[in-house]
């Protein structure tokens, strides 16, 4: 992509990818930093996320779009390595059309710029990420411009709110000179220090 107002989700996508298939089947039960999501929820939000913002940025309609991710907790079925890993490549590849940009889109049943709306892609992956790696004890090196992109969606948010908070719940503080992953994570409600489970 020559504009410098869009990004490529692939790099990020692919490591999410790499996150899941590193998850052994024993940890499926295990928490995470997402409050009430084991990691076998957590998952099964990827997928659902990843189908999501694929439908947006086709404008494709729907179910998919319409939904709220909040309604119910997410689970997977059997095949679920492969379906994410597909689900997340086709994430990114929709987002690589000029028309996915622009106008408006739906996702989570919230109409908002196509643009916007990768930025919030952006995030989900950046963010569900972390707490994936986190969870399931797996390193953790998110794509830096998918990383940038996360971090300016929280901040905007949390500056734009009537109480500084962030939009996924009150922002952790977190030292102004710490790693952007860690200001970033703080900013989405978590606490980066969040134990690992190997």
């Amino acid at each position: 992509m020559t504009d410098p107002t869009t990004f490529d989700l692939g790099p990020q996508a692919r490591i999410v990818a790499r996150l899941a298939d590193g998850v052994r089947d024993e940890q499926l039960a295990d928490a995470t930093p997402c409050p009430d999501l084991a990691v076998r929820n957590l998952l099964g939000h990827l997928a659902g996320l990843a189908v999501a913002f694929r439908d947006a940025a086709r404008k494709d309609m729907g179910v998919t779009t319409d939904t709220s991710p909040n309604g119910v907790v997410p689970d997977i079925g059997p095949g679920w390595r492969e379906d994410l890993a597909k689900a997340l490549d086709e994430l990114a590849d929709a987002w690589r059309y000029p028309a996915a940009w622009t106008g408006m889109t739906r996702a989570g049943g919230v109409d908002l710029p196509g643009a916007v709306a990768a930025a919030v892609a952006a995030d989900e992956l950046v963010v569900h990420g972390w707490d994936l790696a986190r969870a399931t004890g797996q390193p953790y090196d998110p794509d830096p411009t998918a990383l940038e992109v996360s971090h300016g969606f929280l901040r905007a948010a949390a500056e734009n709110s009537d109480d500084g908070g962030g939009i996924f719940g009150p922002a952790v503080p977190v030292p102004a000179d710490a790693p952007l992953l860690d200001r970033t994570v703080g900013l989405s409600g978590r606490d980066p220090q969040w134990p690992s489970r190997p």
